[in-house]
């Protein structure tokens, strides 16, 4: 276990020497609270606000970010802006000894209807790669896109400061970089500033692309999509303590894999890697950001909408949006004009900074827990070799030498979040008794020795 767990607070002595009075939660095993590490704690605190204030007007100041617009000037256009953020991530890199693992990731796009004519679409790529030898293959990945429009996709001069839309995202995984980099994680962490969203997510598509080939082992990827806007423009009410996550459920398709006919034959259709990833968010930002509501959103994205996480579900990964509670889509791909008193455009005067920091805190909170945790389990399934009124799961034993064990987690079918847990040890067999997989929805998630869990996996049915 790296960086936090070199120094263990106490508040995790006193769960610890509790788990092993116990061996597990009393049952009925309500899902508890947990008091959250407290070297994470600070390191949330290191993010700065006026760092991700002065990055998102850095980037407005390009003029515009347009996927195609000029390369070549050091003050305006894409190029301009994707070689500051690069050197801006080898800054992190050299403060971090050379850890974060800086470059381009490149192609060209040619056949395109939203671009005139050939474009080399670039995303900036910095690794942070894991420390523990059994979880350094394993990766997270975080982005947000540093291109921006106006009102024609087509338009590549005219200014497109994009503030919100989306150097605040960028801005924010600037930030993670930053503060993340000085750090070891037992897992790999890949923070990404992609291109080319607004002509159809394609520097995303790219790297998902490459990702697969690969056969990289992407446990989880968030993109940050318009975070910076907390006002609904229809009565000018300030929501700066929510979030949305949207997660996918079963993906819509001409077929459905067998592991997906299995998640409808046994009503866990809201329990996708992707929804689990949701709850593993909403579970973490509770611990440490109580303040901020992390509304889980049961789709793939905005209705009939996409982003960049679109792209890696598509290719198998679980992944996640985080967005503004409520766009204000008269700064959303508008010409920057005022109208009849209205000021229209992307500026960013009308970004929220503060809440834009406290985003960036809920994407390190999740990154970092993450990247310390086990991986999932694997092989989880349900024993259904027999009628009971118990239930007994089994799984894959996990390879982490600071594995403590797994607990197994339940709630009733019609709730979101896991209702109950209980610790099963260090095995990969457990029996429930008296709780029937016939009125509740079951999970198994890993736990280290420091208290870090893992999301949870659904089982699916084993004789």
């Amino acid at each position: 276990m790296a960086f936090f767990n070199k120094k263990v607070s106490v508040f995790s002595l006193i769960f610890f020497v509790t788990l092993l009075m116990t061996g597990c939660d009393s049952r009925p095993g309500r899902e508890r609270e947990q008091s959250g590490n407290q070297e994470l704690r600070e390191l949330l605190e290191t993010i700065s606000v006026d760092s991700i204030e002065s990055n998102i007007r850095t980037l407005a100041d390009f003029h515009t970010r347009h996927t195609s617009s000029d390369t070549t000037s050091d003050t305006t256009g894409i190029g301009a802006a994707r070689r500051w953020i690069y050197d801006r991530f080898k800054q992190y890199g050299t403060l971090s000894g050379s850890r974060l693992q800086v470059s381009y990731e490149s192609y060209l796009e040619t056949d395109n209807p939203r671009i005139e004519e050939p474009t080399r679409i670039v995303n900036i790529v910095g690794i942070l790669p894991g420390t523990q030898l059994e979880s350094k293959e394993r990766m997270y990945v975080v982005s947000g896109h540093y291109d921006s429009r106006v009102s024609d996709v087509m338009d590549d001069s005219s200014y497109a400061p994009g503030a919100n839309d989306d150097a605040s995202g960028t801005a924010a995984v600037m930030e993670l970089a930053r503060v993340m980099s000085g750090r070891e994680f037992d897992a790999t962490i890949v923070f990404m500033a992609v291109a080319g969203e607004e002509q159809g997510l394609l520097g995303s598509t790219y790297h998902a692309e490459q990702a697969r080939r690969q056969q990289l082992n992407i446990e989880a990827m968030i993109t940050n999509d318009i975070i910076g806007n907390t006002i609904k423009s229809t009565d000018g009410s300030v929501h700066d303590n929510e979030i949305r996550v949207f997660a996918q459920g079963i993906p819509p398709g001409d077929s459905l894999s067998r592991h997906q006919r299995l998640l409808l034959q046994t009503g866990g259709e809201n329990d996708t890697p992707s929804r689990q990833l949701g709850r593993f968010i909403h579970r973490v930002g509770r611990e440490y950001m109580p303040g901020l509501k992390v509304n889980v959103i049961y789709r793939k994205d905005r209705y009939l909408r996409g982003g960049d996480h679109s792209p890696f579900l598509e290719h198998g990964y679980p992944a996640v949006r985080f967005s503004e509670p409520h766009e204000y889509y008269e700064r959303q791909h508008q010409d920057v004009r005022k109208e009849e008193g209205t000021q229209y455009g992307d500026l960013p005067k009308f970004v929220d900074y503060s809440y834009v920091g406290k985003i960036a805190r809920l994407n390190a909170a999740v990154l970092a827990t993450l990247a310390n945790a086990p991986a999932r389990p694997r092989e989880v399934g349900i024993d259904v070799s027999r009628l009971e009124n118990s239930t007994t799961l089994v799984w894959k034993a996990n390879s982490e030498p600071d594995l403590k064990g797994y607990e197994i987690v339940w709630r009733s079918t019609n709730q979101p979040f896991w209702e109950h847990t209980e610790f099963a040890g260090d095995t990969t067999r457990f029996t429930v008794p008296g709780v029937s997989k016939d009125n509740y929805l079951f999970g198994v998630r890993a736990i280290d020795q420091y208290g870090n869990r893992s999301p949870a996996v659904y089982p699916l049915p084993v004789r």
